[in-house]
């Protein structure tokens, strides 16, 4: 099964050429802040696009799915929305998480700790494709100022778990893949720092 891997689009999709797969993963920040015009755009662009299966998570930017879910959530007519809760597509188990660690004020932050690490023990044991906004501790997750700011719990939880792949984005700078044991983690940001639309989806096989 082909999946395209992709995230950190903040409303420049049109901007990309987005490989055929069997399924598009969008790990989220598909807004530059989250208003509806901007989602009802990104959804119509998603039916643009010929793959059978589409799944995605907000980000931190995308405050209409933590201020007004309900409506949000409607809006997503061409994908399969995950806030803390899986789907099942071909044998693979796919569980989505939108939470990343507090910074500044914006969406979807919990707190370092207990706060965030609930939301990790939610995973499904069996999970075999891991979406998170952001990146767990010392994997893809260092800055331009050489900070790593990836999620201590997150790692914790994805390493006793090891899906086969975890897919995040959040730190565009650390754009890449990682193979690490039985996981392949994927940093699947196409904005750069500076938020040009420079990097490409990742397409992998599973």
């Amino acid at each position: 099964m082909k999946i395209v891997c992709i995230s950190d689009t903040h409303s420049q999709h049109h901007q990309f050429e987005i490989p055929m797969g069997d399924i598009l993963l969008h790990a989220g920040d598909v807004s530059k802040r989250g208003r509806l015009p901007e989602i009802v755009a990104f959804n119509e662009w998603l039916g643009t696009l010929p793959h059978p299966h589409k799944v995605m998570i907000a980000g931190n930017h995308d405050f209409l799915f933590e201020q007004e879910p309900t409506v949000a959530q409607s809006l997503m007519s061409n994908a399969i929305y995950l806030e803390d809760s899986g789907v099942e597509i071909g044998g693979l188990k796919i569980w989505g998480s939108p939470m990343s660690p507090w910074f500044f004020d914006w969406a979807f932050n919990r707190e370092r700790g207990e706060e965030i690490k609930r939301h990790w023990e939610m995973i499904p044991s069996d999970t075999d494709v891991l979406i998170t906004h952001g990146p767990p501790w010392g994997v893809l997750d260092m800055t331009i100022h050489s900070q790593q700011v990836g999620c201590e719990d997150l790692w914790e939880v994805v390493n006793h778990l090891q899906p086969k792949v975890h897919l995040f984005g959040h730190i565009h700078e650390a754009y890449g893949k990682r193979k690490i044991g039985n996981t392949q983690f994927i940093n699947a940001s196409l904005l750069d720092v500076n938020y040009k639309p420079v990097n490409q989806p990742i397409v992998i096989e599973l």
